[in-house]
């Protein structure tokens, strides 16, 4: 039965523990089926903390799934994502894995404080990390893996696997320390409309101006390329390496996946009940919540999906994460916009009184949740522009993102 042991680095540690065993089979009929079992020497430690609040909770020992192709959303999430999995499949010279495989051949640095492997102990923590003068290197790296040209030497296949990682889309990204800290870095397309790098630094800028708590940014200019570079919020520096924080997605949150059928509980509304629930303070992640579902709705971020929304846990209770991955996305449409998750009465209508229709959820009164949409509506209209030209973004990239920002049929 294939299987691996799941590793667990606790609060305030830099060295996991093992905290207990996942296997996944594929039955007769095609279903994945995934078990988890917490250790038993796990589960009696004193400082013993859960995987995630919702599914893998420490009340009992034992957890079966079929969602996600049998795999546990607080694993998955662990993960590679989209860019990831390109990576590994290069890495292993195979098309066809197994989701088992990809969590296995996933590199060390990942999302959360999970890790995997084949060996009851963890293996010890990696402690070197890319540079940000390698950028230019794994740019080139990054170029060829999406032009499909093979690798050179096995030593090109080794650091491609080094970019790798979690909770991040199909852009090509890797980790490198700089400034003490842990940065993710995303570089730029050949086949992007716009500067990508600079018009996600602006849009977390312009959201941190309208009172939200974002990931913080900067832009890096490596042998003329831009390349953006997003502090790791699920890692803090220590005397001895990185301690890291839990962190599991909104798709987790909301047990759900990303089917047909799973998009039915793509909603902040369900989200917020959950942080409700979950949050160390409930009151200040729903308002939260509520102000980044506003946000999304003033500059069209069609790419609003549950997992580009998360929870961490630096300690032992749960926290709405920093805001990442936000990007306007300009439309013709403009009596409607549509968010990726329900925001309100009305679906997914990114519209202000949809978006008030459900305030109370949010532990909002319609005053208070009102004239939060009227600041932030402002701050967006009156600040974008400025924002983005002081953050680098070019006069045809402006006037190209122009029609994202505050949409008629928002006040329809």
């Amino acid at each position: 039965m294939p299987e691996a042991y799941v590793y667990i680095t606790l609060p305030g540690a830099t060295d996991a523990v093992t905290a207990g065993r996942f296997e996944h089979t594929v039955a007769r009929n095609g279903v994945a089926v995934g078990r988890f079992v917490y250790g038993r020497r796990y589960r009696e430690r004193s400082d013993a903390v859960e995987i995630d609040p919702v599914e893998l909770r420490l009340g009992r020992a034992g957890f079966e799934t079929v969602r996600l192709g049998g795999v546990f959303g607080a694993l998955r999430d662990s993960g590679p994502d989209y860019w990831g999995r390109r990576v590994i499949e290069k890495h292993a010279g195979l098309s066809q894995l197994g989701e088992l495989d990809y969590l296995l051949h996933s590199p060390d640095d990942r999302a959360g404080a999970l890790g995997f492997g084949l060996s009851v102990e963890p293996p010890a923590p990696a402690r070197q990390f890319n540079k940000t003068w390698d950028l230019a290197k794994l740019q080139t790296l990054a170029e060829a893996l999406l032009a499909d040209e093979p690798p050179k030497d096995a030593a090109q296949v080794e650091e491609l696997l080094l970019l790798g990682t979690s909770m991040g889309g199909a852009r090509p990204k890797v980790v490198v320390e700089s400034q003490d800290a842990l940065w993710l870095a995303k570089f730029n397309r050949h086949d992007d409309r716009w500067n990508m790098a600079r018009v996600e630094h602006a849009t977390l800028e312009l959201a941190r101006r309208c009172g939200l708590q974002v990931a913080d940014s900067q832009v890096v200019t490596v042998g003329g390329r831009d390349v953006l570079m997003v502090k790791r919020f699920d890692r803090t520096r220590m005397e001895d390496g990185y301690a890291r924080a839990r962190m599991v997605s909104a798709l987790t949150l909301l047990e759900t996946d990303e089917t047909p059928d799973g998009r039915a509980r793509w909603s902040y509304i369900l989200l917020a009940e959950t942080l409700r629930r979950i949050s160390e303070r409930p009151a200040e992640d729903a308002r939260e919540l509520f102000g980044r579902m506003a946000f999304n709705a003033l500059i069209s971020n069609t790419d609003d999906h549950p997992r580009n929304h998360a929870v961490i846990a630096p300690g032992p209770g749960w926290r709405l994460s920093p805001a990442y991955d936000l990007t306007p996305t300009p439309a013709f449409a403009e009596e409607r916009r549509d968010l990726a998750m329900t925001c309100g009465a009305q679906g997914r209508f990114a519209n202000a009184g949809n978006l008030l229709s459900e305030c109370r959820r949010f532990l909002l009164d319609p005053e208070a949740a009102a004239a939060l949409v009227d600041q932030m509506q402002a701050a967006v209209q009156q600040q974008w522009y400025g924002v983005a030209r002081s953050c680098g973004v070019s006069e045809a990239d402006c006037e190209a993102l122009r029609r994202a920002y505050v949409y008629p049929g928002f006040r329809a």
